[in-house]
């Protein structure tokens, strides 16, 4: 007989059920509407990923007597809304998905003993990396992927002398190392695809409220892309280049608010996550300050979604603890 699951396994596998679900609806939307044969076979895979997992969390649930959860499901998506997006997107969608949960599977999975369960996530981490690679490959066979920053090879092996090396603010700050770039380009591709995704979601939301919440989105990711740019002009390193527009003319919403919002929920849990990331490997004081103001700000912002979502009932709970005290008292 399996061991019983542990509160970490639970809500492993019932985030994964939620974010797997979402994810189906935004794969079969782009895979109804995509052209491009290269770029359907990558999402072909994506989709086949979902519904496996989809597939053995609702076995698994019914034999542990787990509530299967809502989730989302085709409700949720609008096929015979008109495009919005251009096939390009899609393939930007799949390497930014697969790159984040890549992230949120890699933390799941190092709280996971069941062996079963311990499988089931390690397979999800490798479907995830074999999509990675898939889609970048894809992209800079279409000349879509911008690389990270060139630098020369070091040509010995150096220490830090000074105390000077945090500078960032007083006197004259050192060049950026190849860790601090790295974090700086990744922060910039994550909200130049914000920016797409808000760009096109702002035409076709109607809610006046989710409107707002959606354009005060878009105005924190292009506030860190004109910051970070910046500081890798300085450094001569150049910025990254513009982004080219992916978004079709099209006013009518292939999703529910209820799935645009959780997806900017998540987005900015994996935001927080990654910035704080680079928060901790970044020596450069104003690097550190920079960051912190921005996990600072996207805390707030999530706050305002966070709020949307139950004000409107949206939100569904994640599986808790007893209250012992109530039962105490019963």
């Amino acid at each position: 007989m399996a061991q019983r699951l542990t509160s970490a396994e639970i809500g492993g596998l019932w985030s994964t059920y939620m974010n797997s679900s979402m994810e189906w609806c935004l794969i079969t939307y782009f895979l109804h509407h995509i052209k491009d044969s290269e770029i359907k076979a990558i999402l072909d895979q994506a989709l086949a990923s979902s519904n496996k997992r989809l597939h053995y969390l609702r076995e698994l649930f019914t034999q542990e007597e787990i509530p299967i959860p809502d989730g989302y499901t085709d409700q949720d998506i609008n096929l015979e809304a008109p495009p919005l997006f251009y096939d390009p997107f899609a393939l930007t969608f799949v390497y930014s998905l697969s790159k984040m949960d890549m992230v949120l599977y890699s933390f799941i999975t190092t709280d996971i003993c069941r062996i079963d369960i311990q499988d089931f996530f390690t397979s999800i981490v490798k479907e995830n990396t074999d999509l990675l690679k898939a889609s970048t490959s894809l992209l800079l066979s279409k000349g879509l992927y911008d690389r990270p920053p060139m630098i020369p090879y070091p040509k010995e092996v150096q220490y830090i002398q000074k105390e000077s090396y945090i500078n960032g603010f007083i006197g004259k700050k050192r060049p950026l190392n190849v860790v601090e770039i790295t974090e700086i380009f990744s922060n910039i591709e994550r909200n130049y695809f914000a920016i797409l995704l808000c760009t096109g979601l702002l035409q076709v939301i109607k809610d006046p409220e989710i409107k707002e919440y959606l354009k005060k989105g878009k105005e924190i990711s292009e506030k860190q892309i004109n910051l970070f740019n910046e500081v890798l002009m300085k450094e001569d390193l150049l910025g990254l280049v513009p982004i080219n527009m992916e978004v079709t003319e099209s006013t009518e919403s292939p999703f529910s608010d209820k799935l645009v919002m959780t997806l900017f929920s998540a987005l900015n849990a994996i935001d927080i996550t990654l910035i704080g990331h680079a928060l901790s490997l970044s020596f450069r004081t104003d690097l550190s300050a920079h960051y912190s103001k921005f996990i600072a700000e996207i805390l707030l912002y999530s706050k305002q979604g966070f709020d949307i979502l139950v004000d409107r009932k949206w939100l569904e709970k994640p599986p808790g603890a007893p209250d012992r005290n109530k039962l105490q008292k019963s």
